[in-house]
């Protein structure tokens, strides 16, 4: 079955979709099919998340483009009605990783200054000039601190695991994930009133479920979890998180279905919705992790959402014919595919 948008915005949970870019070929973005995909989203009631890794943010998005992106959809989501958010890193440094501390806190002020400027939420991403320059954990303290004290409104921190980027290995100045949290923990309580939540992308359900049970009460969890999300938006009947989800550009239809039956109280089929959604996410995000932005976009290119089937800096390649044909059958099963027949085509003149 085929999804249709919503007669009104779900509001049981706050949701955004990590959007990707269309490619025209390996180094140029199609600006008009790109945002033509995120007014996809809006339609169905979800928030934009802007310039994420989903976009390919360091994996062939660098910050000129990632700039004229969210200049484009932030003007795009004012004339739509849409809620988005916007990543601040520090990638217009570049290379070397090494820095002193002050350029990074410079960089990101720059970065969360251009985008409150131009009117959106900002999500405070990881940076890899961080986790390459951090000496100690009381550096990302200062680091983050400096750069909370300078927005105008509240922010979401992003806690982006090493399956997603191996340049963030030990971020919050440790490689236990333990002794982790309690610095990220204290980050958000030395600046509470600068933060709206936290995004956790370890794929670990317990470990979100831990944090999040430590979080002050105006602080929220959007899980960034592509494995657990189900059980962790629906929640344990005391906490549950919020979503800013890389699968959601792929399962928007599903997952807004899924929010306007919990809207309506009716968790089994919020539940029977989204369970066939797990295994083509987990799929989708198999290991090597960081490839899941091809499946993402694969998926795009077979609901007719893009002409061809081409990433920035040629990613498609990343994962075999097989994977892909696994992932028709996966999304056919969930409900997901626009167009089976045009899917199918899409596919034969892929094997072809």
């Amino acid at each position: 079955m085929a999804y249709a948008p919503p007669s009104s915005k779900p509001l049981c949970r706050t949701a955004f979709a990590a959007a990707h870019v269309v490619a025209h070929d390996p180094n140029t973005i199609d600006w008009d099919l790109t945002m033509a995909y995120r007014r996809h989203l809006w339609s169905y009631g979800l928030g934009v998340a802007e310039a994420m890794d989903t976009a390919q943010r360091g994996m062939g998005l660098e910050w000129p483009a990632a700039r004229e992106l969210m200049i484009r959809s932030m003007a795009e989501a004012r004339a739509a009605g849409g809620e988005i958010v916007c990543g601040a890193a520090t990638d217009q440094l570049g290379e070397p990783l090494r820095r002193p501390l002050g350029e990074i806190i410079d960089a990101y002020r720059e970065q969360c200054s251009f985008i409150e400027d131009a009117g959106g939420g900002v999500v405070v991403m990881a940076s890899r000039h961080l986790a390459r320059s951090a000496k100690s954990r009381d550096d990302y303290a200062r680091v983050y601190g400096e750069v909370l004290e300078g927005l105008r409104r509240p922010a979401i921190i992003h806690w982006l695991g090493d399956m997603f980027d191996p340049a963030l290995a030990g971020y919050w100045g440790t490689p236990d994930l333990a002794e982790a949290a309690d610095v990220c923990l204290a980050v958000i309580n030395a600046n509470r009133e600068k933060v709206d939540g936290v995004k956790l992308s370890l794929l670990d359900a317990g470990r979100e479920r831990d944090l999040r049970g430590r979080l002050p009460d105006q602080v929220r969890m959007y899980t960034g979890d592509d494995f657990n999300y189900p059980e962790l938006v629906r929640g344990d009947g005391n906490r549950h998180s919020h979503a800013l989800l890389g699968i959601l550009d792929a399962i928007a239809p599903a997952f807004s279905a899924a929010l306007v039956a919990a809207d309506a109280g009716d968790w089994g089929e919020y539940e029977r919705i989204l369970a066939p959604t797990v295994e083509l996410s987990r799929h989708i995000f198999a290991p090597p992790t960081y490839n899941y932005k091809a499946g993402i976009v694969f998926l795009a290119w077979l609901n007719g959402h893009q002409p061809h089937f081409k990433m920035l800096g040629g990613m498609e390649g990343a994962r075999s014919v097989e994977h892909y044909g696994r992932l028709l059958v996966l999304a056919g099963k969930a409900g997901l595919l626009a167009d089976p027949e045009l899917a199918a085509n899409r596919m034969s003149s892929l094997l072809g």
